[in-house]
């Protein structure tokens, strides 16, 4: 089969090299004068160590400016980078899928003003694949290796590959934005595309580990139905959380969701009894939570000792408080006046959606239209969704799409 990438240009070295990193104080006021002499709009990604490390900490940042070339700054050996936010305070960040690397980004004292993002702009412009890759293919015709994107980036030194791959995905981020931009104006989703932009600069992300909830959050744990298996499962997150932290690694290499669900499942006693049946996707998977299970045998049992022995007023209820709505298969039963409501509105998004050709989830998220079927406001007038909508942080494009969509739906169905 002919490779489908062969008719694009391959970009594997920078145009001007694979720069040193920056990780000293004289290196950093280097970088700094350089950004601020340069201009226009600076292009921003950030390096994670997913699925090695505790937490989403950034290992490497780079950042690209027409004037100022391209920089990659190492933000370990710094205690924060406030001085390069300050830099690039007055400048619009050009970064892909931004809700990835804000987070990190903020961590070390850098947030964004203004931005652009590729990956979100892709998604309103219709494009099929929103990669990076994919999108630098559709506008520029120029395909990125992407054979590091997944390694363990608090590795040092950093391999020369990796600084090569690293650099390379800010090189081309300002040209695809100027097209991207140019492409979203001609379609008329400009203002669209800069609403969302906006919101995103207050991105701060899910909620982190000191979240009472979440530990809800684990994979496969909607096979959990009792409270007691519920508290067992609540413990045995906290015992492993506790112990990546310790290690500073992933918590999945301490031990897989799936193993947790098991246990919390099973709720062996003895030491004997915490093999798992569960069989994991891959070998090296498989001997780590055989591994986990082992190294750590004691402060599973006593997890779950501890939900075992807790009073029932103490174990958590299979659902949170609060006003979340319930999963949509369940509606027919519950209220099939709102399961008929989610129907009709579900036929219209997705005509509404060919139509733009936008995805459903990009013309208003999916929780904010279930909440609104599920729980109207009282005010059921156009004005009354739309005020719902906009304290469930919709946009007022979205609102002006949708909005009339969910007042039709709720006046069908009352």
């Amino acid at each position: 089969m002919d490779d489908p990438s062969a008719d694009f240009e391959r970009l594997e070295v920078p145009d001007e090299g694979v720069p040193a990193v920056v990780d000293t104080p004289e290196a950093l006021a280097d970088c700094l004068a350089a950004l601020r002499s340069g201009r226009g709009p600076v292009a921003v990604d950030a390096e994670r160590a997913s699925g090695y490390r505790y937490g989403q900490r950034a290992y490497l940042i780079q950042l690209r400016r027409e004037g100022a070339g391209t920089w990659l700054v190492d933000p370990v050996p710094f205690e924060g980078l406030t001085d390069l936010d300050e830099v690039l305070a007055g400048t619009e960040w050009v970064l892909h899928a931004a809700t990835q690397d804000i987070p990190c980004l903020v961590e070390v004292g850098m947030r964004p003003r203004a931005l652009f993002d590729t990956e979100l702009g892709a998604r309103l412009a219709g494009l099929p694949r929103v990669g990076l890759s994919a999108v630098l293919e559709y506008y520029l015709g120029i395909t990125l290796a992407k054979e590091h994107s997944a390694v363990d980036w608090s590795t040092r030194p950093l391999p020369e590959p990796w600084l090569r791959y690293a650099a390379l995905d800010v090189e081309l981020l300002v040209d695809l934005r100027d097209r991207m931009e140019r492409d979203l104006r001609e379609q008329g989703k400009l203002e669209w595309a800069q609403q969302e932009f906006h919101a995103l600069c207050s991105f701060t992300g899910p909620p982190g580990s000191d979240d009472p909830d979440a530990w809800r959050r684990t994979s496969g744990m909607h096979r959990l139905r009792r409270p007691r298996s519920l508290g067992a499962l609540r413990e045995l997150w906290l015992a492993r959380d506790g112990i990546a932290r310790e290690r500073d690694v992933s918590t999945g290499r301490v031990l897989p969701d799936a193993t947790l669900v098991d246990l919390a499942q099973r709720m062996p006693t003895q030491a004997t009894g915490l093999a798992s049946e569960q069989q994991e996707r891959s070998r090296s998977r498989q001997r780590r939570a055989e591994q986990g299970l082992l190294r750590h045998q004691k402060t599973w049992l006593a997890a779950i000792r501890t939900a075992a022995e807790m009073p029932e007023d103490e174990l958590p209820e299979p659902t949170r408080r609060g006003d979340a709505t319930p999963p949509p298969r369940a509606w027919p039963e519950r209220d099939p006046d709102a399961a008929d409501r989610l129907t009709l509105v579900r036929a219209e998004l997705a005509a509404l959606s060919e139509q733009l050709d936008i995805p459903v989830e990009n013309l208003m998220t999916p929780d904010t239209v279930r909440r609104v079927l599920w729980r109207p406001p009282e005010d059921r007038s156009l004005e009354g969704v739309l005020a719902m909508t906009a304290e469930l942080g919709a946009r007022p494009w979205q609102r002006a799409l949708v909005g009339p969509v969910l007042v039709a739906a709720l006046d069908r169905h009352p």
